[in-house]
């Protein structure tokens, strides 16, 4: 279930999807999070702090994925060159 090394099949003719599914992900969890925090804090809890750390690494890795998908395919458009 690894990378296996391959190129990653795309039919010609199909646009890629503009966006990478995890990154998709990691923003929905982030948005989460921060409805979460919000609500914590309003009821005066303290324990929202948690939330704003997963909002931020979820953030993080949307960010990751997003730079990552744009790389791959600018390396894909390189070697079809």
């Amino acid at each position: 279930m690894g990378d296996t090394g391959r190129a990653p099949s795309v039919v010609p003719g199909q646009e890629p999807s503009p966006m990478p599914r995890l990154a998709l992900y990691a923003l929905v969890v982030c948005a989460l999070a921060v409805a979460a925090a919000v609500v914590s804090f309003v009821q005066g809890n303290f324990l929202g702090v948690i939330w704003v750390l997963l909002a931020g690494l979820s953030s993080n890795m949307a960010w990751y994925y997003v730079r990552r998908a744009k790389a791959d395919k600018a390396a894909a458009a390189q070697d079809a060159a």
